[in-house]
């Protein structure tokens, strides 16, 4: 591959925004859940498969529930993508994200779903 294509990849690649929304981790033993919403799904997601394999996640239940039970024993799925506005000088989701969280965790509760405790 020429130099100028590698150039041209790597800025096509600089200019790809990432896919954000609200991902969900659920003990396939217990059914309790830990949701949480962020601007780059995928790096959240491995970052957080990461933090849990390493045994320093900040939520110690589920870090907790992880080391015993074994990551086969979980899953990890994206619940909503949440799309970009077409105004392009909007970067910051973070309201969106709590939101569209906070909408989730309504959900979730009100089919008696339990959730991880969040440390205080």
């Amino acid at each position: 591959m020429d130099k100028s294509r590698k150039k041209e990849l790597r800025e096509q690649y600089k200019r790809t925004k990432p896919q954000m929304g609200i991902f969900i981790i659920r003990s396939k033993i217990t059914n309790k859940c830990y949701i949480e919403g962020t601007q780059d799904l995928r790096g959240k997601i491995n970052g957080t498969k990461a933090r849990l394999g390493g045994g320093i996640h900040p939520n110690r239940e589920l870090q907790k529930a992880w080391q015993d039970d074994g990551e086969a024993n979980f899953t990890i799925e994206i619940l909503e993508n949440l799309e970009y506005d077409k105004d392009e000088s909007k970067t910051d989701y973070k309201e969106d994200l709590a939101l569209l969280q906070m909408i989730w965790e309504d959900k979730l509760i009100n089919e008696n779903v339990e959730f991880y405790k969040k440390r205080i």
